[in-house]
C-alpha cells in the first residue's frame, strides 16, 4: 500500500502560519493547494524567506501554490428546465474524469467519478451511493460501475476507503456504504457482483473489525471495536488522531482553546464525528448546545452496526458463490445472527419506542431522538411493532413542513434541526415503505420533492441541505454559498421522481 503524506505534515510551520493568517474565508482551500514547485523545496525557501525583512506570507503563498479560489463552474442552470432536466444536466459538470497524478492532497483515481459539487471537487464516500441512486434513474450504469472501481482501488492503494481521496482523510473513513453500492450494481448486473467484488468487500470488513480480537482478550475498546458483555462485539465511529483537522485546522484550535478539555481527546472525537459523516450533530455531544462536550468515541451508533449488518449479509452472498467456502459461510451466518441480535438489544428503547445511539461507557441510550434509528426499519431488522412505534414517532416528531429534520433538536450544528438532508430522507421513506407505512412515506418524498423543486426555481441550484422547518427560504438555508452540485441531493430527488 502508498504511503500518502497530509499537507499539515509536510509544511507544518507554513501550514500553520497560512491558517493563522486569516486570509482564506474557506480554509479547505489550504489543504486543497497545489505546489507549484517539489514541497522540499518550498519548505526551504519558507525557511529562508520569512526570517527576512518585510516577509509577507500572503504573497509567498500565492507564489507557490495554486489555491482553489472559487465555487464557481460557469454553468448557466435554466429554471425553464425540469428538476430532472436539470440534474441530467449537471452529470456533466459534476463528473471528473481519471486524475493524473499531481502533487498535492488529490489522492488520484484511475476511473471518472462524480463529485458533490463547489467546494467538495474530490469523490465522497457516503455521499456517492445517494449519488449512485440519481445515476441508476439515469440510466447511467457505467458511471456507477466506474465509481465502484475507484472504491475499490482506494481499498488497495490505501487499506481501506477513506472519507474522500484525500491525504488529509485518511485517518478516517465513512458509514461503510461499500456493500450497497455493490448491492445497488447487483440489481443491474446480477447476484455475481457480490462475488466479483469479494476481495474487496472482505478488505472493507477486515478494516472495521480490525483488533476485534485485542478488544476482547482486554474488555476495552480498540480502534472501531466495543467490547460489551459475554464477547459481544458492536462498533463505533473511530479517527486514528488526534491533531486538529487538516481541512478545519484553526477552526478545531479555537475550538480547543475555549474549553479546558485535553486537546488531544476532543481533536480525536471531532475527528470521528466525521467519520460519521454527522459533523456535527447533537447526538455526539453530552451538552447538545456546546460542541466541546463531543464524546463520539464513547458512543455505539446505529446506524453504522446495521450498515455492518449488511456488509456481513453482502459477504455472505459473495461465499455462496464458492463451492469450498462452508468455513466463511458458517463464519459469516453466525456473525449476521450475533450483531442483528445485538442491534436489537442495544439499540432499541422500549421507553422511548425508538431505535437510539448506546453509550457503551455509561451503559445506557443517548437521549437524542435521530434519524439513525431509521437504519433499523431501511435494513428490515426491525420489528413490525417496533417499526409502528418508530413511525409514529417520526409522524409526530420528525415531519416538517419540508421534509424531516435530522434529530428533533434545534441546534447551531447543521445535522440536527432545522435542516433535512437528502441521504436521511432516503433512509426514511424506504425504511417505512419496508413496513408498510406508505402514505408517511410518501407525505415525506413529496414535501422534499416539493421543496427541493422550489428553491431549484428560486435559485437554479441544488443545496448540500435544506431548511425543512422554514419553506419559505428563497434558498433553502443551505451553509455554503449556492453552487452548482449538489451530488446526494441530486441524486436521491431524482431517484424520488422517477418512481
Amino acid at each position: 500500500m502508498k504511503k500518502y503524506k497530509s499537507p499539515d505534515v509536510i509544511y507544518r510551520q507554513l501550514f500553520e502560519a497560512l491558517h493563522h493568517s486569516g486570509h482564506w474565508s474557506d480554509v479547505k482551500a489550504i489543504s486543497d493547494a497545489i505546489p507549484k514547485i517539489q514541497p522540499k523545496e518550498i519548505k526551504k525557501a519558507y525557511n529562508k524567506a520569512r526570517k527576512g525583512k518585510g516577509f509577507d506570507l500572503i504573497t509567498f503563498a500565492y507564489e507557490h501554490f495554486d489555491f482553489p479560489e472559487t465555487t464557481d463552474s460557469g454553468f448557466e442552470s435554466d429554471t425553464t428546465h425540469s428538476p430532472q432536466e436539470h440534474i441530467e444536466e449537471l452529470w456533466k459538470v459534476l463528473e471528473r474524469q481519471a486524475d493524473k497524478p499531481v502533487e498535492g492532497s488529490l489522492i488520484p483515481l484511475p476511473h471518472p467519478y462524480i463529485v458533490p459539487g463547489g467546494r467538495f471537487n474530490e469523490v465522497y464516500y457516503w455521499d456517492s451511493y445517494f449519488t449512485m441512486l440519481g445515476l441508476q434513474a439515469s440510466g447511467r450504469v457505467d458511471m456507477i460501475e466506474s465509481m465502484i472501481k475507484n472504491f475499490s482501488h482506494l481499498i488497495n492503494e490505501v487499506g481501506f476507503i477513506p472519507n474522500a481521496n484525500r491525504t488529509y482523510f485518511l485517518s478516517r473513513s465513512q458509514p461503510p456504504f461499500f456493500s450497497m453500492m455493490v448491492s445497488l450494481l447487483a440489481e443491474e448486473k446480477g447476484d455475481e457482483t457480490f462475488f466479483q467484488h469479494l476481495p474487496f468487500l472482505e478488505k472493507e470488513y477486515r478494516f472495521w473489525m480490525k483488533k476485534s480480537d485485542a478488544a476482547i482478550r482486554n474488555q476495552e475498546a480498540t480502534r472501531k471495536v466495543i467490547p460489551l458483555e459475554e464477547g459481544e462485539l458492536l462498533n463505533r465511529y473511530w479517527d486514528n488522531s488526534d491533531t486538529p483537522r487538516p481541512e478545519m485546522w484553526i477552526v478545531d484550535v479555537k475550538t480547543a482553546a475555549a474549553t479546558d478539555r485535553d486537546s488531544a481527546e476532543l481533536f480525536k472525537d471531532l475527528r470521528s464525528a466525521c467519520e460519521s459523516g454527522w459533523d456535527f450533530s447533537s447526538r455526539w455531544l453530552r451538552d447538545a448546545n456546546d460542541l466541546s462536550t463531543i464524546h463520539t468515541s464513547e458512543i455505539a451508533a446505529v446506524d453504522l452496526n446495521c450498515l455492518l449488518l449488511h456488509l456481513e449479509k453482502a459477504l455472505l452472498k459473495a461465499y455462496s458463490y464458492l463451492d469450498d467456502a462452508d468455513y466463511m459461510s458458517d463464519f459469516y451466518s453466525t456473525q449476521i445472527e450475533k450483531r442483528q441480535n445485538l442491534i436489537l438489544k442495544y439499540f432499541w428503547s422500549e421507553s422511548s419506542g425508538f431505535f437510539m445511539d448506546y453509550d457503551f461507557v455509561k451503559k445506557e441510550h443517548k437521549n437524542i431522538f435521530s434519524l439513525a434509528g431509521m437504519f433499523p426499519l431501511f435494513f428490515e431488522i426491525a420489528t413490525p411493532e417496533q417499526a409502528k412505534k418508530c413511525a409514529e414517532r417520526i409522524e409526530k416528531e420528525f415531519l416538517k413542513a419540508g421534509g424531516v429534520i435530522s434529530t428533533t433538536l434545534t441546534t447551531e450544528q447543521q445535522w440536527d434541526a432545522p435542516n433535512g438532508w437528502a441521504s436521511l430522507q432516503w433512509i426514511t421513506i424506504k425504511g417505512l415503505r419496508n413496513y408498510g407505512f406508505d402514505d408517511l412515506a410518501n407525505t415525506i418524498k413529496n414535501r422534499w420533492v416539493e421543496l427541493n423543486t422550489k428553491v431549484y426555481k428560486n435559485t437554479g441550484k441544488m443545496l448540500e441541505k435544506y431548511n425543512v422547518m422554514d419553506v419559505d427560504l428563497e434558498t433553502g438555508g443551505g451553509e455554503y454559498p449556492v453552487q452548482d452540485g449538489f451530488g446526494w441531493t441530486n441524486g436521491v430527488l431524482l431517484k424520488l421522481m422517477s418512481e
